[in-house]
């Protein structure tokens, strides 16, 4: 049953090292990214589960131990996801970038020695199969916290990856109020065509959340809201 989870943005540049120190307007997210780690832990799970978008064909797992790089963003900077080391198949699949930023942000706030395992969503999955996914990673343990990685959209500012869409702020808007009010039915009903044109690589892995918290009876905080670089950052915690 899930009793917590984090929901956090997963540019690379949340890694000091890969934004050179030059990314200041990025300490607010990785405050927040901290508190709602902290949540997580407070939570006391028997399995934490990490989930994130990934460029696979299909929901795709990744084993305790698995590693990740930045050497792609031009730092020589290696994670893995969790304490125990990595079984060879594990060590063959290194992990996708959005689950590299969240083995990055357990290794910095010390996450306590609870089994971790991750999970990449294709972003194209489909709203249905994300919430079975969910629901299927709630089955896991007794106490199951979730780590959900994943950006709003890339399109709230002339300069942003994606240039201006004026419908971004309120698709962007909809996601912080459904991620503030722990709403898994106001998640399975984003989008995801719109998703996709607004570039809002979070949608699955949103919708894989509301799959795993339904009957959960959580409540959620939303602790940071903002779109440096015109992309949608939304840090949450349910609990």
């Amino acid at each position: 049953m899930l009793v917590a989870a984090a929901v956090c943005p997963c540019p690379p540049l949340l890694v000091p090292e890969v934004a050179a120190g030059a990314a200041p307007e990025l300490d607010g997210a990785r405050a927040a990214c901290a508190d709602a780690l902290g949540v997580l832990a407070a939570a006391r799970p028997g399995r934490l589960v990490v989930v994130g978008p990934a460029g696979e064909s299909a929901p795709c797992p990744y084993p305790e131990g698995s590693r990740g790089s930045f050497r792609g963003f031009g730092v020589d900077v290696g994670v893995r996801l969790g304490a125990s080391p990595a079984d060879q198949a594990a060590a063959r699949r290194e992990l996708p970038s959005s689950l590299a930023v969240a083995a990055w942000l357990l290794e910095r706030t010390g996450w306590a020695d609870v089994p971790v395992e991750g999970l990449g969503v294709p972003e194209s999955l489909p709203p249905e199969r994300c919430a079975e996914a969910g629901a299927g990673l709630a089955g896991r343990d007794e106490r199951v916290a979730l780590l959900v990685m994943g950006d709003a959209s890339a399109c709230r500012t002339l300069k942003a990856p994606g240039y201006l869409d004026e419908r971004a702020a309120g698709f962007d808007a909809q996601v912080a109020r459904a991620l503030a009010a722990a709403d898994g039915e106001a998640l399975k009903a984003l989008d995801a065509a719109l998703a996709r044109e607004l570039k809002a690589g979070g949608r699955a892995a949103w919708q894989v959340l509301a799959g795993a918290a339904e009957g959960a009876g959580l409540s959620g905080a939303l602790l940071y809201d903002d779109a440096p670089y015109g992309v949608g950052y939304l840090v949450a915690a349910w609990s």
